[in-house]
């Protein structure tokens, strides 16, 4: 069992609890983006779910049902985004239209279609609205997945149609009523060993659902597991986390990432090391699929930081203070690469922001999220660099910071623009005062 999960001590863990009857009911599996927890938990549903010896390969029912995502015992609610999988995916078909690059697009379809099913979307006022493209995309997986050839022409309409519903269906915030059907779900028996729910970034949740999921997780139903995935264990609700066993999910060294996008995607990383500023492979390759991709947001990313130290620059010379040496490190680090992008570089926190806007395309496509990771590896790296003991506070300030910037906007809705605004004043008085203040 996890045979298929490359370089992930979490996935290790699991297996050890599972042979030693020590599984949790409710779990939180937390970590980076792209560090494997959405594919964990798809395969912890499939092992607890398999009638035989739970291998990868194995051939039974359930199993075979849990390869499609198509198994009634397993319910996924949540948002992630899927536009960049599903075109991966696609891409993989069309080099090598082998059975597993097909089933691997015909999972990244369906890990979208998923958050659709009639047990969540019973009486959503958004069904009326989305009903047809659910259809049409129903009846062209149909097809899809009994074609001989390679049809690129049927792929494509669903990588199009997948946009259309994600635009028009797929919301940021986990609903509340999603949560109540599931757990009404969850207390019905299972059809076959044991259900799963599984929803993915959990921290996207208002209070509302979050209470409503609380009730559920202090009284779960014995043939239930529940997993949580979260970037960050501090962003969900303390009296919901000290209900949920934790498994803490490690970024991938790079030779692993590599083998992922070369075992999983049938990808290599040629264009895509240089791009890769942030540190993680896998995000740059499925990124490089997508108009607002991390080689886009990079630099983007770089006049941001380097607009930042600027500004804190600017802040202490004229209040006749020294400069810190994280300043310095990041005006030397980011600077010149921003000036060499071409961006305008100015004082004024509105024009700085106004520029990072346009030049990120608004940011569509929730290239925000992206953009929040890119700055935060573009710190992190040059601190590990520097290996310098006082920038670990600095560092443990600066992803609290970005971690708000990220739930202002997922979470309670608020405008990008004023987000960005929000957390460049933040790192500013970070950078210009007192780092234990």
């Amino acid at each position: 069992m996890f045979e298929n999960i490359i370089e992930q001590g979490a996935a290790l863990q699991l297996r050890d609890d599972i042979l030693s009857d020590r599984l949790a009911p409710s779990m939180l599996f937390f970590g980076p983006p792209e560090t494997g927890k959405g594919s964990v938990a798809l395969e912890l549903a499939r092992v607890l779910s398999c009638r035989t010896d739970a291998s990868w390969k194995c051939s039974c029912p359930a199993c075979a049902r849990h390869r499609y995502l198509q198994h009634t015992d397993l319910l996924i609610m949540g948002f992630r985004p899927f536009q960049a999988e599903i075109a991966a995916a696609r891409s993989s078909f069309l080099r090598d239209p082998s059975p597993s690059a097909k089933t691997l697009f015909i999972r990244s379809m369906r890990k979208l279609l998923v958050r659709f099913s009639p047990v969540l979307m019973e009486d959503d006022p958004k069904l009326g609205k989305i009903s047809s493209v659910l259809r049409s995309i129903e009846e062209e997986m149909n097809e899809f997945e009994v074609a001989d050839a390679a049809p690129e022409k049927l792929s494509g309409s669903l990588v199009e149609a997948a946009g259309k519903l994600i635009k028009e269906g797929m919301g940021e915030n986990i609903p509340v009523g999603h949560v109540r059907r599931a757990a009404y779900w969850c207390r019905l028996a299972p059809n076959g060993k044991r259900k799963m729910l599984l929803i993915e970034s959990a921290e996207r949740m208002k209070d509302e659902a979050r209470n409503s999921l609380l009730k559920l997780l202090e009284e779960p139903p014995q043939t239930v597991n529940i997993v949580l995935t979260t970037p960050r264990r501090e962003a969900i609700m303390p009296t919901i986390l000290s209900r949920l066993r934790p498994y803490r999910f490690l970024k991938r060294s790079a030779e692993s990432e590599k083998d992922v996008i070369r075992r999983v995607f049938r990808g290599t990383v040629d264009g895509i090391e240089a791009s890769a500023k942030s540190g993680s492979l896998i995000s740059a390759y499925l990124d490089s699929f997508l108009s607002g991709g991390e080689e886009k947001l990079y630099p983007v990313a770089v006049y941001f930081i380097a607009s930042l130290a600027q500004a804190a620059v600017h802040s202490l010379k004229k209040n006749g203070a020294g400069i810190p040496g994280i300043v310095n490190a990041l005006t030397e680090r980011y600077a010149p690469i921003a000036a060499a992008s071409g961006y305008k570089q100015s004082m004024r926190t509105a024009e700085i922001i106004k520029t990072v806007i346009a030049k990120s395309g608004s940011f569509e496509d929730d290239s925000f999220s992206r953009f929040l990771t890119v700055v935060l590896d573009l710190v992190s790296v040059l601190m590990k660099e520097d290996n310098n003991p006082q920038y670990i506070a600095y560092n443990v300030k600066i992803k609290k910071y970005i971690g708000e910037a990220e739930t202002a906007t997922s979470v309670l809705n608020q405008n990008v623009t004023l987000a960005l605004e929000a957390l460049f004043h933040k790192l500013k008085k970070l950078l210009t005062g007192d780092i234990n203040g």
